[in-house]
């Protein structure tokens, strides 16, 4: 199956943002936590965020163990901060 995968602010920064949204094949069943591990995989500079970045499927805010099916967008966010 495949998911898009796009990043946001810092994240996509770290990663390179000439490379996003990308897409990436995984077999199924897979959640979100998959999916960030593919991504992490490809981008380690990104594996510190793990424990505060939000995610969705589908413009819908997801939780990690959140089941992804083919054709799924999946966003994450880094946390936000400011005032």
């Amino acid at each position: 199956m495949r998911v898009t995968v796009r990043t946001f602010a810092r994240l996509r920064d770290l990663a390179g943002q000439g490379e996003w949204p990308c897409e990436i094949d995984t077999p199924a069943p897979v959640s979100v936590a998959d999916v960030w591990r593919a991504v992490v995989r490809d981008h380690p500079t990104l594996a510190p965020f793990e424990r505060s970045l939000s995610c969705a499927v589908n413009a819908n805010f997801a939780r990690m163990h959140t089941v992804v099916r083919d054709g799924d967008d999946i966003a994450f966010l880094p946390p936000v901060s400011g005032g």
